[in-house]
């Protein structure tokens, strides 16, 4: 991993009329670093990733993503980045293989379908319908998936309530309320951080040793 910026946020505000959804966010996503960003719902983590996709238009602060604004961008700068969504339920009645196939068509020389299923580690679910895989079915690959990329060098930035997920994967998660980034390190730096402030517990709480869970529960304010 190096410390090249593949994406580089500085400053990004945005706005719907009186409602600030982004208020002032720097992060950064080096090469072959996997960052979870983490906040309740309405925090700005959505408004924040369709910025960087290019899907939403800011109102100030300065955006870099693979060296290009997502503002002012062509079909050969989408074809570079993935995204995947949280949810695609319009796509559960169609086999693995199809959907793999579907996604593939968005994407100029991308690789084979074939390759791309086995990489996941669902060469045995190739004519299974996408809704008969289970939720963890689905979340160990996906864990699989993300360890392989970040392995071959490839940035990821990935939005997820599961937060033993993001202490699993991340090497830094950046937790964001109200539109800013209220801490952003490693899991283990953040978990330290808390032991210190609480002396080794957090109030209300029977374990003896914060875990990520804790210290994203005392930033947002809320209570376990």
């Amino acid at each position: 991993m190096t410390d090249f910026p593949v994406i580089r946020v500085r400053g990004l505000r945005n706005t719907y009329g009186d409602t600030t959804a982004v208020a002032g966010v720097d992060l950064d996503v080096a090469t072959g670093e996997v960052v979870a960003l983490l906040g309740p719902n309405g925090a700005g983590k959505t408004s924040t990733i369709d910025i960087l996709q290019g899907h939403r238009d800011r109102d100030s602060g300065e955006v870099s993503v693979l060296g290009r604004d997502p503002a002012h961008v062509d079909l050969d700068w989408r074809a570079e980045i993935g995204v995947v969504a949280q949810d695609s339920d319009d796509l559960t009645e169609l086999t693995v293989t199809e959907a793999v196939r579907h996604f593939a068509r968005y994407y100029p020389g991308h690789r084979d379908p074939a390759e791309v299923i086995e990489l996941v580690g669902l060469t045995d679910k190739t004519t299974a319908r996408v809704r008969t895989l289970s939720g963890g079915q689905r979340r160990r690959q996906f864990w699989a998936l993300i360890r392989r990329l970040a392995d071959e060098g490839t940035p990821i930035l990935f939005s997820t309530h599961y937060l033993d997920e993001a202490e699993a994967l991340a090497d830094r998660v950046a937790i964001i309320v109200g539109g800013r980034i209220v801490a952003d390190g490693t899991p283990a730096t953040l978990v330290a951080a808390l032991t210190r402030r609480y002396g080794g517990t957090v109030p209300g709480l029977t374990v003896s040793r914060p875990s990520l869970e804790d210290v994203y529960l005392d930033l947002i304010g809320a209570t376990p």
